[in-house]
């Protein structure tokens, strides 16, 4: 505990040791990096089902990792790309939302640019780590170079730069044809959508749209200009009384057209819904979170699997370079296996993977959330519920096996147990021979 005089001496205060410090750049009301919606998915059924993707995709862990010989996770690589991907993407965004941000930017544009910022070298002549990641919006394709509106932290704005293919990872949505394409499913229910917010609003508008039939034929300019003299006149009544309340005489008739008119707008719509949720293996259950684990799954390898596949084959391919790829470096996802499993289903699956010895007692009390064990058998692969014998106990002494029990293969054991038998049988006849 610091002493009071250290509390005294080293105490500061954000409002009371503030710096008179020139902030630069453009200031907003409104967070300017943020992810803004395009083309009308912002007011549409789709916004709610790119961002239900957007953030299933970015709850799955990406990371930098090493690999076995036989392309097998063995670690993972805490340098500064992995840090970018998991805890700090830029000065704005962690690493869960800058994952967000770019799975959410690609559905809405059907395609995303991940552009690295800041490097320690220059991308287009060296190879290089990077420090700091940003998305941005491809305005322009050429062949070797594409032009990206990406923001600018030092500036505050949102600027064009043109960067080049090699460096910058361009990462297409894998079910472009149904949400991108102008004539997919996704599009048209837009339309559709687009089509009834326009008659919403010309039926909440305030217009009585009614017809007002006369008691005299309106044929002549001077019978023409008197109707229009008693429709003004009418107006006039109902703007400007307090309850909107005009008289007419009695024999003239007024006809109501602002009922509603019968279209299979309606019908069209929930058809082009129920058909993008079939086409993306989504379901209403999956949006409204009461969905089983049979259908979370299903929707875990059949939607968010090509997406995170995507995002993860691009950045291997534009941030690693050949000789990492030699050193069995890559980019990989990691689902939670265990996430929609209930508790009563997994004390029978955690009884399962340490009884066959596919999972360690720690690795299990992990995924419950539960702090690691300092038991030293609960890292070992070993099935608890069969007791070692002595003998397989004592041969493991006798060959070498010390306190943090070192792995030995079968074939190991096996011969290591043949010498012993052989060293017995000639103490047992040195014995003999000596009792003679």
């Amino acid at each position: 505990m610091p002493t009071f005089t250290d509390r005294l001496a080293h105490a500061w205060n954000a409002f009371m040791n503030r710096d008179p410090t020139v902030y630069r750049g453009n200031a907003s009301y409104t967070r300017p990096d943020r992810v803004r919606l395009t083309r009308g998915n912002e007011r549409s059924i789709v916004n709610a089902v790119f961002n239900r993707i957007a953030a299933d995709c970015a709850a799955v862990d990406v990371q930098h990792v090493r690999l076995d010989q036989n392309d097998r996770y063995t670690e993972t690589i805490d340098d500064n790309f992995n840090q970018c991907l998991m805890v700090s993407a830029n000065i704005d965004q962690s690493g869960r939302a800058f994952r967000q941000d770019i799975f959410m930017s690609m559905l809405d544009e059907g395609v995303v640019a991940v552009v690295p910022i800041d490097t320690t070298l220059n991308p287009r002549t060296h190879s290089f780590d990077i420090l700091s990641m940003r998305t941005g919006k491809i305005v322009e394709w050429y062949p070797e170079h594409v032009k990206v509106k990406v923001y600018n932290q030092r500036t505050g704005q949102k600027e064009e730069i043109v960067v080049p293919k090699s460096s910058t990872a361009i990462i297409e949505n894998p079910f472009y044809s149904i949400m991108n394409e102008p004539n997919s499913v996704a599009q048209r229910l837009i339309r559709k959508l687009n089509i009834l917010d326009v008659i919403d609003e010309q039926s909440g508008s305030g217009k009585l749209d009614m017809i007002i039939q006369l008691p005299y034929t309106i044929k002549s300019p001077a019978r023409k200009q008197q109707a229009e003299e008693r429709r003004q006149s009418i107006e006039n009544q109902l703007t400007g009384s307090k309850y909107g309340i005009a008289y007419i005489d009695a024999t003239e008739h007024v006809t109501q057209l602002n009922r509603a008119v019968e279209n299979n707008l309606m019908n069209q719509i929930e058809f082009l819904t129920s058909m993008l949720y079939s086409q993306l293996g989504i379901t209403k259950e999956i949006l409204d979170n009461s969905a089983t684990e049979e259908v979370m799954n299903n929707y875990s390898n059949r939607t968010l699997e090509p997406i995170l596949s995507a995002v993860c084959e691009e950045m291997r391919r534009k941030f690693l370079t050949k000789t990492a790829r030699t050193q069995k470096q890559s980019v990989m996802f990691f689902k939670k296996p265990f996430k929609f499993v209930s508790a009563t289903n997994m004390a029978e699956i955690a009884d399962k993977m340490t009884r066959n010895e596919i999972m360690t007692s720690n690795e299990v009390r992990q995924e419950l959330g539960m702090k690691p064990s300092e038991d030293p058998r609960a890292d070992q692969l070993v099935n608890k519920n069969i007791s070692q014998s002595k003998e397989m106990l004592e041969d493991a002494e006798a060959v070498g096996l010390d306190e943090e029990n070192e792995e030995m293969t079968e074939e190991e054991y096996m011969k290591h147990k043949a010498d012993l038998d052989k060293f017995d049988a000639e103490l047992d006849e040195l014995e003999k021979m000596a009792n003679e």
